[in-house]
């Protein structure tokens, strides 16, 4: 029993010292903040935005032949575009609008309305460079890419290639290019082409593209850039409010689009015999690969509120880190598409409840894909610039990394 009173009594001991200490924190320690003493524990870095704050983006002043300049506007010389001189996107772009991302980026930046700061928006522009989270560089690559002939054997082609070796001339001058190696600069290169002749050379940017399908993996990949979507070249469905959308629209399944493509787009000529037209009078909506894995048809049926069948194996969908497209799209392998009456078969099966379900998400999200002058929170722009700061942290990582290392990046000749 003895074993028993000495831990009782050192049990006792120890509550007793223990008390004491209490004591003596509560009286002589209460009022005396330890904070500043472990300052760098307890205080956030002040070169990092609360996730809170929008995003400081910092849009250099390129000279007009590299933007609005290929639209035809009245800007000229070296003069910057301004909110004032900023034409409106043309009527008459046809296709080109697909790819105009780079044109509504540049606008959202310039956007300078009252209502803006009213707004819940998630980038802001900011005039000193010093305190900005990215640099965004407005070079309309998939306008230039149009503008100045897509045939490589086009003479035109030369302006294209003269815009490039300029802009990344202009870029290699800046010190903040030169501080991260490009790597907090967004660039949009939204046409699976643009860009053509020195992509390689701004590899380690943050892209703004439509997919993967034309770019070599050390250029362009999901982990550093970001997937936009296309530009909808069909209007919106703003007053579908029908009680019984789902008996409303009369038609299985539409398909808007040619059916002679190149490459992956050659699954369509057999899903030909099944096509209807009719995208708002449609339950489903058919978004096959197009020339690359994506096509513009996928958001031309979600502002239409028709359900997208989407077949492409290899398709990279935006804002997918928060949003669910199972929740309002179907999706079908390629083996699974061509296989006689499969798919037809499986879609008049799929239950109404499930179907509504589906366009209702469809009518919650659609405005995540709109374009638009003024900008407003929550469209596609805005949510591109969300998509940006997610890709920054990898940005800031490789940065660092890159300050310190006195030899070559071992890790990326150990991944490869």
């Amino acid at each position: 029993m003895r074993w028993k009173r000495m831990y009782s009594k050192a049990a006792l001991t120890t509550f007793s010292l223990a008390a004491i200490m209490a004591t003596f924190f509560f009286f002589f320690m209460g009022s005396i903040d330890i904070r500043p003493r472990f300052s760098s524990f307890f205080q956030p870095d002040p070169s990092e935005p609360p996730a809170c704050l929008p995003l400081r983006v910092y849009m250099y002043d390129l000279p007009p032949k590299f933007n609005v300049g290929m639209l035809g506007s009245r800007s000229s010389g070296e003069t910057p575009v301004t909110a004032e001189t900023l034409p409106p996107w043309s009527t008459k772009a046809g296709l080109r609008k697909q790819h105009s991302v780079e044109y509504w980026m540049m606008a959202y930046m310039l956007y300078e309305g009252e209502e803006r700061e009213k707004m819940e928006m998630e980038a802001i522009r900011v005039s000193d460079p010093e305190i900005a989270d990215v640099f965004f560089v407005p070079f309309f690559s998939s306008l230039s890419l149009s503008t100045h002939g897509r045939n490589m054997s086009d003479p035109k082609t030369e302006d294209d290639k003269q815009l490039q070796v300029d802009t990344l001339k202009f870029l290699r001058e800046s010190k903040y290019w030169q501080r991260s190696q490009g790597r907090d600069h967004v660039i949009p290169m939204h046409h699976p082409n643009a860009f053509r002749f020195l992509r390689d050379q701004i590899n380690a940017s943050i892209l703004i593209v439509s997919d993967f399908g034309r770019y070599e993996k050390n250029v362009s990949n999901l982990r550093k850039d970001v997937v936009a979507p296309y530009v909808h070249v069909v209007d919106s469905y703003t007053n579908d409010d029908t009680r019984d959308p789902f008996e409303s629209r009369k038609t299985l399944l539409f398909f808007r689009g040619r059916t002679v493509r190149k490459g992956e787009g050659s699954v369509r000529a057999e899903l030909q015999k099944i096509l209807v037209e009719g995208m708002r009078s449609s339950k489903f909506c058919l978004d096959p690969a197009g020339d690359t894995p994506s096509s513009c048809r996928l958001f031309d049926a979600i502002v239409s509120h028709c359900v997208p069948v989407i077949v492409s194996d290899k398709v990279e969908l935006p804002y997918e880190d928060e949003l669910d497209y199972a929740r309002f799209s179907i999706f079908f392998s390629d083996k699974e598409a061509v296989r006689p009456g499969y798919m037809v078969e499986q879609l008049r099966k799929f239950p109404k409840d499930k179907w509504v379900d589906m366009w209702k998400m469809l009518k919650n999200i659609s405005h995540h894909y709109e374009f638009q002058y003024p900008p407003k929170g929550g469209d596609a722009v805005d949510m591109i610039w969300r998509e940006v700061r997610h890709k920054l942290p990898a940005a800031k990582l490789a940065v660092h990394r890159t300050k310190r290392l006195k030899i070559p990046d071992w890790w990326g000749d150990r991944r490869r």
